[in-house]
């Protein structure tokens, strides 16, 4: 997990690898009384290069 401190809207950014959404979900539920969260799939350049 990285984090990065910003500034504007957000106050960090989490970069987080699951092997799926349900595994981020789990991790996150465990933050949920603490912040506030908005969850991005993210497809590496390469593998979007592909869906076109």
């Amino acid at each position: 997990m990285r984090v990065y401190w910003t500034m504007g809207r957000y106050d960090a950014v989490t970069f987080m690898e699951a092997p799926n959404e349900k595994a981020a979900t789990k991790v996150l539920l465990s933050f949920q009384e603490i912040v506030d969260t908005e969850t991005m799939v993210a497809i590496p350049r390469e593998e979007a290069i592909k869906l076109l």
